[in-house]
């Protein structure tokens, strides 16, 4: 329930007073906490279980919107970023293990792409109301309301971890491992595992390019002239498309007849998307391509965690899923800065050569459909 996600630009421009290549930055030091928290905390989830990791993210987000709207200044939104990194890194991994090894306990893994297909469409569809909801809270109580009702799904959040039940993953009267022998393990299992490394390797450069249109599509959307009370009816639209995606995964999977040709697809017709982007100005033409570009691009990772779930452990799934997600965190947190400067400089030719460099990333990629089998 991002509420905040329909007005994120002029939260930061108008009520923050930053630049464009500033709002880059902060949500690189946002990424690079994530990197340094990442692995740490996906222990913690193997180690005290993904509910209490569940539980403790939530109520940490709780506070760090609080914070954020606390003043607006620069020191104080780099403080609460921190804060949500930790909030967004024990969530991150832990909700995948506790899906997964749920289906495991009972007999019902094979299901394991389409739950977590659905669970990202759960995912995508409260941004889809708060996207919505969010453009009108801002415009009746000002661009800073939408971070203070994030409180209210937070703590909602918070009271549905309590009620989560905790699978095994353990044998019975097997022996707890210890915090650094979970987190030794699980991160050489990781390394040596030329499956994981591949999947995790494509992931984290297209998500890296992917990434900007997350900034520059409100920008895209001002230039063409939509009033910003509009922004979150074309963000819902975009996380349509993706439910839509997601929701056919399989189906597209046996069109293209494999699993490689469709992430080959998908991203490739994300980049024409992009470069589209950066040669149109027309108000139609961009918010269909930007819901597009949204469509073939993220829940691509979604994707990915289904295919690399079938390589990993249960008692090692939250640290190896957290190590994935740190790399494709460091990607963004090296490319994002660069994105912004070119966006201060273009919003139009950095779309383009985020496009190109998509189209590129799904042409030559090395992964084949064995990697993608269990």
């Amino acid at each position: 329930m991002h509420f905040f996600s329909a007005v994120l630009i002029p939260f930061y421009t108008e009520w923050g007073g930053l630049k464009l290549s500033q709002v880059l930055f902060l949500n690189s030091w946002f990424m690079l906490w994530i990197f340094l928290l990442e692995v740490p905390t996906g222990t913690v989830a193997d180690f005290l279980g993904r509910r209490a990791s569940l539980m403790a993210g939530s109520l940490i987000a709780a506070v760090a919107a609080l914070l954020y709207v606390s003043k607006p200044d620069y020191h104080v939104f780099l403080t609460a970023e921190v804060l949500f990194a930790a909030a967004f890194t024990l969530h991150s991994g832990a909700d995948e293990a506790l899906a997964y090894d749920s289906l495991k306990a009972s007999g019902l893994e094979s299901g394991a792409k389409r739950t977590l297909a659905a669970m990202e469409s759960f995912k995508l569809g409260g941004i889809v109301v708060a996207a919505v909801a969010g453009g009108f809270i801002a415009g009746h109580f000002g661009y800073d309301a939408p971070l203070r009702f994030y409180v209210l799904p937070a703590l909602a959040a918070l009271a549905l971890a309590c009620s989560l039940k905790e699978p095994p993953v353990r044998e019975a009267g097997a022996p707890r491992q210890g915090y650094m022998t979970i987190l030794r393990e699980g991160g050489r299992f990781f390394a040596t595992n030329r499956a994981l490394l591949l999947l995790t390797a494509e992931l984290a450069v297209t998500s890296a390019l992917a990434w900007g249109l997350i900034w520059l599509y409100q920008p895209l959307l001002a230039a063409a002239g939509l009033p910003v009370a509009y922004y979150g009816v074309v963000h819902a639209a975009a996380c349509l498309g993706q439910i839509g995606f997601l929701s056919n995964v399989e189906r597209l999977e046996g069109v293209l007849g494999s699993k490689r040709r469709l992430l080959t697809a998908s991203v490739t017709t994300a980049g024409v998307a992009y470069v589209l982007l950066g040669l149109t100005d027309s108000l139609a033409a961009v918010a269909v391509l930007i819901v597009a570009g949204f469509t073939f691009s993220l829940p691509r990772v979604a994707v990915f965690s289904a295919y690399m779930n079938r390589h990993i452990p249960s008692d090692k799934r939250a640290t190896v899923l957290s190590a994935t997600s740190m790399c494709r965190t460091l990607a963004i947190v090296a490319v994002n800065p660069l994105i912004g400067l070119l966006a201060d400089w273009s919003v139009a030719n950095t779309m383009i050569i985020l496009g190109a460099g998509l189209i590129a990333g799904g042409l030559f990629s090395r992964i084949e459909d064995k990697h993608l089998e269990g």
